[in-house]
């Protein structure tokens, strides 16, 4: 998957996946970054007051970090992160090899119903960005 080539309607195609999916949800935030930190695109609820930029480029340390720890236990990678706070949570989850896909969400949403809900945005995601215009 090339995230470089994409367009302005495949982009809106992707904000929309991810309101429908996970901000319709109640997911306060979903961010799509590549693994140096760089946002491709965020989707809100319109309240969350969150640094992005600074959070995009700490969770692609973390989970560089985290992909280290998978190797040196013999795994060739953990694909997904969960950090639960007491008020909010992360959830980290690769699209590809060059794409994570986070959600910051509250205690009102259950992780089960969330990880599902990420599964079916990712695999949507995917399919456009396969479609090359």
């Amino acid at each position: 998957m090339n995230y470089g080539i994409v367009s302005q309607e495949q982009l809106e195609q992707i904000e929309e996946i991810l309101f429908q999916k996970l901000i319709k949800l109640g997911v306060d935030c979903a961010i799509i970054i590549d693994m140096a930190g760089n946002i491709i695109t965020v989707k809100d609820n319109g309240k969350s007051k969150y640094d992005i930029y600074s959070f995009a480029a700490l969770a692609a340390g973390n989970f560089a970090t985290v992909d280290a720890m998978a190797k040196l236990v013999g795994e060739t990678e953990f694909s997904l992160l969960f950090h639960k706070g007491q008020d909010s949570n992360i959830h980290f989850s690769k699209i590809d090899d060059e794409l994570l896909l986070i959600s910051m969400f509250g205690r009102d949403i259950s992780l089960g119903f969330l990880r599902l809900n990420v599964v079916e945005a990712i695999e949507q995601i995917q399919k456009v960005w396969a479609r090359q215009d």
